[in-house]
């Protein structure tokens, strides 16, 4: 019987961010894949608020299935470990694609709290099409090729700016507890996968990998937006079992 799977899009974008790799995932490993908007993002613009990691968790377990694989990228994958760790009975693989597990330092945690209510302020007041393309050109996207950040930009347009607002009052890098301290709860396989350009999310990852019981780090060709950028490679992580922990970190190539 095929697995079911559930994924988790990043900031301003919606469950279509998800697209290329379900086209690309073997149907007959999984049942439909359940791409979910999260609260405060397209079709689930209008949640209650104030926007919190406990309501997501809510939103996202009130939707799945009672076993299922978690997918979750970038912001998705913060509200996956949350999801695992809250339900670890349900969640029988997680998978986590240019992910944090929070920002541990209390100083810097306290700055990224206080610019991500600025950029609030700035989508509430601002124009939206601004946002977007000075969103597109932080360094983190160094190097996305054209059709990628397009693809990206066209998904974030299907968005609210209000409502993305409330995202980053409640659900931003500076409003989540670290959760390092807590992966060696995590049972259940976890796959940790990030892109070759993705330097900060890599260091990131090997610390993960450190913490966790039964892990394995893939690095893929692309950056941090590798749902867009390396769709078929991220497909090709789903779709493959994931094995014994043998900690390193595994090249894969694009298929």
């Amino acid at each position: 019987m095929p697995d079911s799977l559930v994924l988790l899009h990043g900031f301003s974008g919606t469950h279509r961010a998800w697209d290329g790799v379900i086209g690309a995932l073997d149907h007959e490993r999984y049942s439909p894949p359940l791409a979910l908007d999260l609260p405060g993002h397209g079709q689930a613009a209008d949640a209650p608020r104030p926007i919190t990691f406990a309501g997501c968790v809510e939103h996202v377990l009130a939707l799945s299935p009672a076993r299922f694989t978690l997918c979750g990228y970038s912001l998705g994958g913060r509200v996956a470990l949350h999801v695992a760790l809250a339900a670890p009975d349900r969640v029988q693989r997680l998978v986590l694609v240019s992910a944090s597990p929070g920002i541990e330092d209390p100083a810097v945690r306290a700055a990224r709290r206080e610019s991500d209510r600025a950029l609030a302020g700035e989508l509430e007041t601002a124009d939206y099409e601004g946002f977007i393309e000075r969103w597109r050109s932080q360094p983190l996207f160094a190097g996305e090729p054209p059709d990628a950040g397009g693809l990206a930009r066209a998904d974030q347009r299907r968005n609210r700016p209000d409502a993305l607002a409330a995202v980053l009052r409640g659900l931003g890098a500076g409003e989540m507890p670290p959760l390092l301290g807590r992966l060696g709860e995590l049972q259940m396989p976890v796959t940790l996968l990030v892109g070759e350009r993705d330097e900060k999310y890599i260091a990131l990852a090997r610390r993960m990998a450190r913490e966790l019981v039964d892990v394995e780090l893939i690095v893929l060709p692309g950056g941090h937006g590798l749902v867009f950028e390396n769709p078929y490679g991220v497909a090709d992580v789903l779709a493959t079992p994931s094995p014994s922990p043998r900690g390193g970190i595994r090249p894969q190539a694009t298929p």
